[in-house]
């Protein structure tokens, strides 16, 4: 049985994408460890069906962080039994690489985001050249890999020559029964992150008459408390923090609305195609989206949202409003959503993961 290791800087608890990744790859034959880092708030681990592994730093944050992380990891990769590494995303991928070459070992990276173009990167011109000089040292360095999407998969062969495949980040088909809704309630579940559009959603709740609820913790949470504070929001937008993912379905499926908002700042962004996204697609609920290229290509197949490119506050409530008492369109939009559900799921993506691996390692 390969001994396959695949590496993040995350707790491992909230990552659903690398859950149902090493979960399919255990259950291929693989034996799968999942490697982050423990954190202060750090819940305990739930059993899965593959290892996992949290290493202890004494930084939490910033390039303090990331370098004593990366030396940490290395350390463990060394001293662990590994046939296979996977880099996942570009803030594991040096160790990776460093290991795979002392042991001999093939490498495969898994890229879930053009890691340089996220705005919070590409917007700040040191972090930008730092990150940038290792991704064009790293990733012609990894010929194995994939990414969750065409589009990135393509920006990667034309930067680095790298032909990656694409395994779409999509949750696993579950029985659904839409319940009935007693409250009309408005979700973002994710990453509270520079770049979603906080800054515009959380003013445009001032126009709708429903309560927006945030699942999720990022770099931006900060800054989204106080505008929601400075709006005078405080029972409008409620901050409900990490949720666990078996815990988190159930916010999900009682939702009226989802929200996937990304500014067209840096190519990942706008080559973007957000978990969320699908996780609202298989509870049966429409979503308010933005109109770039992968969510426009998915939603010309099937209308599951309302997508937009004006992020004003005005545009977002408008387009909120017509979600909440536009009852013709938002029964069209969930039925929608419903016949999509057989497409867009995990049981199809896997197959691809599976022979990828089978057939490059």
């Amino acid at each position: 049985m390969k001994q396959l290791v695949c590496t993040v800087t995350n707790d491992l608890s909230y990552d659903q994408r690398m859950i149902r990744i090493c979960t399919s790859l255990s259950e291929a034959g693989y034996r799968v460890t999942l490697v982050g880092r423990k954190m202060p708030g750090s819940v305990p681990l739930r059993e899965q069906p593959f290892r996992q592994k949290r290493l202890s730093c004494f930084f939490t944050k910033g390039k303090g962080f990331y370098i004593e992380y990366n030396i940490r990891l290395f350390f463990y990769l060394i001293i662990t039994k590994i046939d296979i590494i996977c880099a996942i995303d570009l803030d594991t991928i040096l160790p990776c690489y460093g290991v795979s070459v002392l042991k001999g070992i093939p490498r495969v990276y898994d890229a879930h985001e053009l890691f340089c173009e996220m705005k919070e990167v590409v917007t700040r011109p040191g972090v930008y050249r730092f990150w940038k000089r290792i991704e064009r040292f790293a990733v012609p360095r990894f010929p194995l890999g994939y990414t969750v999407n065409q589009p990135i998969a393509d920006a990667f062969k034309e930067m680095y020559g790298v032909d990656y495949g694409v395994v779409r980040n999509v949750p696993v088909l579950q029985p659904l029964t839409i319940p009935v809704k007693k409250e009309k309630y408005i979700l973002y579940q994710g990453t509270v992150n520079e770049g979603r559009s906080f800054e515009t959603l959380i003013p445009a709740m001032k126009q709708v008459a429903a309560p927006l609820i945030i699942c999720g913790d990022g770099n931006f949470m900060e800054q989204a408390r106080a505008l929601v504070a400075a709006h005078g929001l405080g029972e409008r937008v409620i901050f409900k923090g990490r949720i666990l993912p078996h815990e988190l379905r159930d916010y999900t499926v009682n939702a009226w609305i989802g929200v996937t908002l990304f500014e067209n700042k840096g190519l990942s962004n706008y080559y973007s195609l957000a978990n969320r996204f699908f996780d609202y697609l298989q509870a049966g609920i429409p979503q308010l989206g933005v109109d770039y290229p992968v969510y426009r290509e998915i939603n010309n197949q099937y209308p599951i949202a309302v997508l937009i490119n004006d992020l004003s506050p005005d545009s977002i409530a408008g387009q909120l409003n017509r979600l909440l008492n536009d009852e013709l369109l938002y029964k069209e939009l969930q039925q929608n959503c419903v016949a999509a559900r057989t497409i867009f799921n995990w049981q199809q993506e896997e197959k691809k993961l599976v022979a990828f691996y089978s057939t490059n390692t």
